[in-house]
């Protein structure tokens, strides 16, 4: 909000008369220095704009969190929609009060949103935090952002059942996301609004109509030697890593 606010007035300070219609005289030089100026503000404004947002160059990677149990049929099938998971056998670690909600919601100008596979921008996300328990039989699947560019994709800045969450069509809708928040390595804050807002920025997402195509996953993430060797033993020939961090170890 600071940068959208120092980028408006430095955008309103800039507003001055063109060269051409410039007063001669006196004030001239003033008023051109002024305008050079304001210039500058405007500049610096937007070049804090831009740092503040996620943009397509800097996301390496997509995540999703699922029990490594299940890799066999996402490796099979994708990852897929909550409406078409709900026909195969899986286990689930998603949060019952947190799908109804998902249930009721309409993505403005798409379908329900359980007809989307969810990714997060980011794994080490309050989800990942609730689950922490079961870290040694989960995995953070790592997706190419190129999924970004499929037809119909969605860009959320926060938790998509959130009640105050915009949607954005991919990629541009990048945009909307709060880098510094979403990337956070903690969202707590003395402050409940804030904190309640770090929390749900901290699950921005990517929606992708039905399913993400298992061509799309590079890798995963475990949590420690135990859940890799568990992942190795599928045989899948998933790259396997131990990020520890990601799942609050």
């Amino acid at each position: 909000m600071k940068v959208a606010q120092a980028l408006r007035s430095a955008l309103h300070d800039s507003v001055v008369a063109p060269e051409s219609e410039a007063p001669c005289g006196p004030g001239d030089t003033a008023i051109r220095k002024r305008r050079r100026s304001s210039v500058a503000g405007a500049t610096l404004a937007l070049d804090a704009a831009r740092a503040w947002v996620v943009t397509r160059d800097e996301l390496e990677e997509l995540h999703y969190i699922t029990p490594i149990e299940n890799l066999p049929s996402i490796m099979e099938h994708g990852v897929l929609s909550h409406r078409h998971a709900a026909a195969m056998a899986h286990r689930s670690v998603a949060m019952t009060e947190i799908q109804k909600r998902r249930a009721a919601v309409v993505v403005p100008g798409g379908r329900p949103l359980h007809e989307y596979a969810n990714l997060y921008i980011s794994a080490r996300n309050p989800m990942m935090f609730m689950r922490k328990g079961q870290h040694r039989t989960l995995c953070v699947l790592r997706i190419q952002p190129e999924v970004l560019d499929l037809p119909g994709v969605v860009v959320t800045d926060g938790n998509a059942s959130s009640v105050h969450v915009s949607f954005r069509a991919a990629p541009d809708g990048l945009k909307v996301v709060d880098k510094e928040i979403t990337f956070a390595d903690d969202w707590r804050d003395p402050d409940k609004i804030q904190y309640w807002r770090k929390k749900t920025a901290k699950c921005a997402e990517v929606l992708v109509p039905d399913r993400v195509p298992p061509i799309f996953i590079v890798g995963a993430y475990v949590s420690c030697d135990e859940a890799k060797q568990n992942l190795n033993n599928l045989g899948l020939g998933i790259p396997t890593e131990i990020n520890a961090k990601m799942f609050f170890r």
